[in-house]
């Protein structure tokens, strides 16, 4: 993967995996995650271990604060993509 669409749309289909209730398709990409979808700590280390599951990334704790807005999290995982090729 990936480009950045296929990309989000990833993140947005593990948010709904995690919290089938959040409606990702009303999801400003420049806003919190967390704030916006209403998910907890819980939540969201369950969809970063799912996108390093599926991705094959290891995404660092040190990192998780920066990557709470969808826009973040692609340009993030994009990175991340590109720098393992």
């Amino acid at each position: 993967m990936k480009d950045k669409k296929a990309l989000a749309e990833l993140v947005c289909r593990q948010i709904r995996d995690i919290a089938p209730d959040a409606d990702t398709e009303q999801l400003d990409p420049n806003e919190d995650m967390r704030e916006a979808l209403d998910l907890d700590s819980m939540d969201f280390l369950r969809l970063i271990e799912a996108l390093s599951r599926e991705l094959e990334v290891t995404i660092p704790e040190v990192d998780f604060s920066h990557i709470t807005q969808l826009s973040k999290m692609v340009d993030y995982l994009s990175a991340r993509l590109s720098a393992d090729t």
